[in-house]
């Protein structure tokens, strides 16, 4: 028996194993040392006119529009809600963006040039402005009619495609005005300008959160919102806040991709981004029951689906079976993670070990 004590206490995890972040952080190291495996230039970064180039680059760059995304969900499902619209809401931002600067054709000086066809900065603030209208829609029908999130938000996850096609007129709108094309494709100090846009909403965030009693609020309506009433609380401003929140993220990410690829797509923009967002907090360590949530959690989760969806790609994965294997290793992550699962095969290697 002493033996046996000693053997179980033997493989027990570290405490730092129970930390928040402790697991999505092993997942994303293994996923990179998966990719290194089949790729030894995948650590790899050189430099061309002064920009940075190499896979990891190339995944941080386009895990962007998923990372803000994620930013923005991370609060919504904390509060216990879920918001199934995101993908929606990007192809409407970038829609009205794509629209409103478009680009026509000029000479100036003896050379042809393409100018925007609304102010950039204008056009900029009103897909913004859009994504945060599809936030309040959310939230006006989760905290003010009191619908179930995923239902409330199932109604724009539809009409907001059609919504899409009415602005671009069922077309693909190319964009010609090539500042535009910054947010999506330039660089700044050799980074990616998609990464800084990233790293300033998810700062912003982080304070407002470690900071202020914001992230205690969210905190409070999603363990007990009938509670947090009773004690002053403003839930329902809170999920109307929130909801916002993820709105806009979306909006920006729509600008991301619209940039991106220099054009607006109504039928396939952010297509399956939504489940791509929810299973990044997931992954990140934030529960689905709501209370605690982690934003870093929610950007590495991020990392962990672009580092993932890299590695199929890059591994030559006929495409007629990459979704199937990318949902048999988020089945395998998922299970890791689970704490519930580690202690069950803890006690089967006990039980073994009592034999």
């Amino acid at each position: 028996m002493k033996a046996i004590t000693m053997n179980t206490q033997a493989i027990r995890l570290p405490a730092l194993s129970r930390h928040r972040l402790f697991w999505p952080v092993m997942t994303l190291l293994l996923m990179l040392a998966v990719n290194a495996w089949f790729n030894p230039n995948f650590f790899s970064i050189t430099v061309k006119s002064g920009h940075l180039y190499g896979a990891l680059i190339d995944i941080v760059n386009r895990a962007s529009p998923l990372m803000l995304i994620a930013i923005g969900m991370t609060p919504v499902i904390a509060t216990r809600g879920i918001d199934i619209s995101v993908g929606a809401v990007v192809a409407i931002c970038g829609a009205v963006a794509a629209t409103l600067i478009g680009g026509t054709l000029i000479i100036d000086h003896g050379n042809p040039v393409y100018v925007s066809n609304t102010p950039m900065a204008l056009a900029i603030i009103a897909a913004i402005g859009a994504g945060i209208a599809c936030g309040l829609w959310n939230g006006a029908l989760v905290a003010g009619a009191g619908m179930q999130p995923i239902v409330a938000t199932l109604i724009l996850m539809v009409a907001g495609r059609g919504v899409a096609q009415l602005i671009t007129g069922g077309q693909i709108t190319t964009v010609y005005y090539e500042p535009f094309f910054v947010i999506g494709n330039g660089f700044l100090l050799g980074l990616p300008v998609a990464l800084y846009i990233v790293a300033a909403v998810a700062i912003a965030m982080l304070l407002m959160v470690h900071k202020t009693a914001l992230g205690l609020f969210i905190e409070a309506v999603g363990i007990n919102p009938i509670a947090a009433r009773f004690a002053g609380l403003g839930a329902r401003r809170i999920l109307m806040m929130v909801y916002a929140f993820c709105g806009a993220c979306a909006a920006i990410a729509g600008l991301i991709v619209a940039s991106n690829v220099k054009s607006a797509d109504g039928n396939n923009a952010g297509l399956a981004m939504e489940m791509d967002a929810i299973l990044a907090v997931t992954l990140g360590g934030t529960s689905l029951d709501g209370g605690r949530f982690s934003l870093a959690g929610s950007l590495i989760g991020a990392l962990i689906i672009q580092t993932l969806t890299y590695a199929i790609y890059s591994l030559g994965v006929p495409p007629e079976i990459n979704m199937v294997v990318k949902s048999i290793v988020v089945i395998a992550v998922c299970l890791i993670q689970s704490e519930s699962f580690r202690r069950r095969l803890l006690s089967l290697f006990r039980k073994e070990e009592a034999r």
